[in-house]
């Protein structure tokens, strides 16, 4: 079955989110846990954990159909220690505050060098990172995404991802999320069927579609290897449909949260029908 969805509003508590997925027409929603742009948070109280639940049962979503988003100060490949052990203590938590939402999953962008350590040495920081959390947590799998490229970043080639699985030490709890505009702008071709076809077919042999647990649906405001990270509604960007067509029919991309995070919310009731006729 396909779970489409958005990456919605949370704001005035994150038990709002199920009902604002809900009325999009979405099977599957993306939240922030916390506020994005703060490293800490107060923690989650009981009455927000079981309000949260009680929407969850309300509206028929499991965690399977849910993929939370960390927030985008966390750098886990930091060159620097102190950059480095404030984003592991953040990370940390917010495996924690999915665990208590009763959620199995947290999508993550692996890091950035920064331009002080080498590529390599930062995909062993993010998975001496990932180890740590790990440790420290319970039930909820560590969801990996590519990248653009863009700056310093990490994690846009598939042997990136690659790389960092290879030294989780729990294989049962690490997994990965492809943003197909992250990918496009990386330089990987999504323009046509064929073109899906090799890029998914590298990537199942790079990484694998045990891994995957996740994808984000956006189109891209920039050309095919700009490395640059600009997303864009569903058709309106360089990308075209024909992903978005291949992803709703092929049944590897089933049973796993398929969210947009495209610009223009007002669309995103439109962009989820679209997806679902593409299915049929």
């Amino acid at each position: 079955m396909k779970f489409f969805g958005a990456h919605v509003s949370a704001a005035g508590g994150v038990n709002n989110a199920p009902a604002n997925a809900y009325n999009i027409g979405a099977k599957a929603f993306a939240l922030f846990t916390k506020n994005q742009r703060q490293w800490s948070a107060p923690p989650l109280d009981e009455k927000t954990i079981a309000a949260f639940h009680a929407a969850m049962a309300k509206y028929s979503f499991s965690p399977s159909q849910v993929l939370p988003h960390d927030s985008y100060l966390i750098n886990l490949g930091h060159p620097q220690e102190e950059g480095l052990d404030k984003s592991r203590t953040a990370f940390t938590d917010e495996m924690n505050r999915c665990s208590l939402l009763g959620l199995d999953r947290l999508n993550f962008h692996p890091g950035s060098h920064l331009s002080i350590i080498t590529e390599s040495e930062c995909i062993t920081r993010v998975a001496e990172s990932i180890n740590i959390a790990l440790s420290q947590t319970q039930g909820v799998t560590a969801v990996i995404e590519n990248t653009a490229g863009q700056g310093s970043n990490i994690g846009y080639r598939f042997e990136h991802l690659r790389d960092i699985i290879a030294l989780v030490e729990d294989k049962s709890r690490i997994g990965v999320c492809i943003d197909t505009c992250h990918a496009y702008s990386a330089g990987y071709d999504l323009s046509s069927t064929d073109a899906c076809g090799e890029t998914f077919e590298h990537f199942d042999n790079v990484i694998g579609f045990k891994y995957l647990m996740g994808m984000h649906l956006n189109d891209d405001l920039k050309a095919r290897g700009s490395r640059v990270d600009r997303h864009s509604n569903l058709g309106k960007g360089t990308l075209g449909m024909a992903v978005f067509e291949y992803i709703a029919r092929d049944s590897r991309f089933d049973d796993m949260p398929l969210i947009l995070e495209t610009p223009d919310e007002t669309l995103w009731r439109e962009e989820i029908e679209m997806l679902y006729s593409f299915a049929i």
